[in-house]
């Protein structure tokens, strides 16, 4: 029996103390490393952190009236499961959360209990970075390691570099454009792209997210035919750490154009990033300065995701994945049966100052 696991990130599904402030600790605690708490002082400081942090993602999330990330994510599942089966696939379909129930632990058991002997997982995430797409793999690996499972395990890691998904995210973009009287090429307007920022520490490591972020972009703006683009981050300020740069809020200060029509790229659910980050703070800075946002929903119901994906599983289920041109070998996810859009192409180094490149 095949079983597909479907992992994405997961925020809570009521605005609740007790459920924002659990989220908060899983995800501080996930990511204790970037201080060097181990053990009862990483549980510590996580506490911590979520603490400082619930109060102010309480009323983010009482502001756009809960998250609807889970539902999408529940949404996108259950569409990838119907376009395999269109294919002749029959597969069990999970949709499995990092911070947020059902966890990866709880789906793997499920897919156990239900006599899956072969799993693929696919973490929801374009852009292949440390704490989403490696996190959730090494998530998958830990739960099979922990019941003794002999079964075999596919991968599907970063996916974004490949025609078919660029063309669909720059179609979207061009019919939003029009469909708000824009033009990308006028002199008063501006493709911005908001990339979810990552700490250094994860690219120090090896995680080459930024290299694909930068790549991305400049892909997506090139099928568009916009002439010109920007690309800013919306980093996190919990932790006093070096993150990628530059964030919205210095770049956005930079531009002399009017129009920003922003585009979230990292992200393929609307969520409190999104609904709340972009949408109310960002926005409110941007017309401070007397400008207009223009912010391009994510296509996370496109019909020709659910498809993009089918074709990179039908891929991986094959004698050789890499035959068709699409696959390799992962290198920011190692492990047997790990396989991502950009295993096989060197990239240039890393526009950041870290140490080791």
């Amino acid at each position: 029996m095949l079983g597909l696991l479907f992992i994405n990130f997961g925020e809570p599904d009521e605005p609740t103390a007790e459920k924002v402030t659990s989220f908060l600790e899983r995800i501080f605690l996930r990511n204790a490393s970037l201080e060097g708490h181990a053990d009862e002082a990483a549980v510590a400081r996580s506490k911590e952190l979520a603490r400082a942090r619930a109060p102010g993602l309480l009323e983010a999330y009482d502001a756009i009236g809960g998250s609807p990330m889970n539902a999408q994510s529940g949404q996108q599942a259950e569409a990838l499961r119907a376009e395999l089966l269109r294919r002749g696939v029959t597969t069990r379909v999970y949709s499995a959360f990092q911070f947020t129930d059902p966890c990866v632990a709880d789906c793997v058991a499920r897919a156990r209990s239900d006599g899956v002997e072969t799993l693929i997982a696919v973490p929801g995430y374009p852009l292949c970075g440390q704490s989403t797409t490696a996190a959730a793999l090494e998530d998958v690996r830990a739960a099979l390691g922990s019941v003794g499972w002999p079964m075999r395990l596919l991968a599907l890691a970063g996916w974004h570099h490949h025609a078919d998904y660029v063309r669909m995210h720059a179609g979207h973009i061009r019919d939003y454009v029009t469909s708000q009287g824009l033009d990308l090429n006028s002199r008063d307007t501006i493709l911005y792209f908001s990339v979810h920022g990552t700490p250094l520490k994860y690219l120090a490591a090896g995680n080459r997210y930024d290299r694909y972020a930068f790549e991305h972009c400049r892909d997506v703006a090139a099928a568009v035919g916009a002439e010109r683009y920007t690309v800013g981050f919306q980093n996190h300020g919990n932790r006093r750490i070096p993150w990628t740069q530059p964030d919205n809020e210095r770049r956005i200060r930079e531009l002399e154009e009017e129009h920003l029509v922003v585009v979230p790229i990292s992200f393929m659910k609307e969520q409190s990033e999104t609904l709340s980050e972009l949408d109310v703070e960002v926005r409110a800075f941007v017309e401070s300065l007397g400008k207009e946002i223009h912010r391009v929903p994510v296509p996370h119901d496109h019909p020709v995701f659910a498809e993009y994906l089918a074709d990179r599983v039908e891929e991986l289920l094959s004698d050789d994945p890499a035959a068709a041109g699409s696959l390799s070998r992962c290198r920011c996810c190692p492990g047997a049966g790990t396989w991502c859009t950009n295993g096989a192409r060197d990239l240039p180094p890393s526009p950041y100052a870290i140490e080791g490149e």
